[in-house]
């Protein structure tokens, strides 16, 4: 299989926050930020792997700024790692100045996706070839996630995690 860069992978999805989407101080419920990151997660790993995908696990999710009623949303995923049969996506959530213009990150996540076949078994995905220095940070630090939720799963002996105990040596 040919690797892949993450820019060919990259999903934008922007919209606008609306009264139904809010909670009592009109700011958009988490749990609308979570289905729109989890659709433009899905995307980017269906353009990775070309494969029917489904979330794995929500890995990481940042709601460090509330997004206000009216706020125009963007969110960005691209594929940060991918492995055997799953991909790691990292995503970038930004609200834009109404009257500037400038945009702002107001959250970040990280979902695992796994491609499977139309019988919903896992299948092989390309590897991924990280460009950018941020893609290369993120796609260093996915296999450190990876690792360190296989160790707590119990499915990956600690001293197996070569990834985690170079952080600590």
């Amino acid at each position: 299989m040919t690797p892949k860069n993450p820019s060919e992978s990259l999903t934008v999805l922007t919209d606008l926050v609306l009264p139904s989407e809010t909670n009592p101080l009109n700011n958009l419920f988490g749990g609308e930020l979570l289905a729109r990151m989890d659709r433009a997660a899905s995307i980017a790993a269906r353009r990775h792997s070309r494969r029917i995908v489904v979330t794995a696990s929500v890995n990481h999710v940042a709601f460090n700024r509330a997004i206000p009623l009216g706020s125009v949303v963007t969110v960005e995923a691209k594929v940060s790692r991918a492995f055997t049969s799953s991909m790691e996506i990292f995503i970038d959530v930004w609200i834009e100045d109404r009257e500037s213009g400038s945009r702002t990150k107001a959250n970040e996540a990280i979902y695992t996706f796994v491609a499977v076949n139309e019988t919903g078994n896992p299948v092989p995905v390309p590897a991924i070839e990280p460009e950018t220095e941020l893609e290369k940070s993120r796609y260093d630090a996915a296999l450190r996630r990876k690792q360190l939720s296989l160790v707590l799963a119990g499915k990956m002996n600690p001293h197996e995690a070569t990834e985690l105990k170079a952080l600590f040596v």
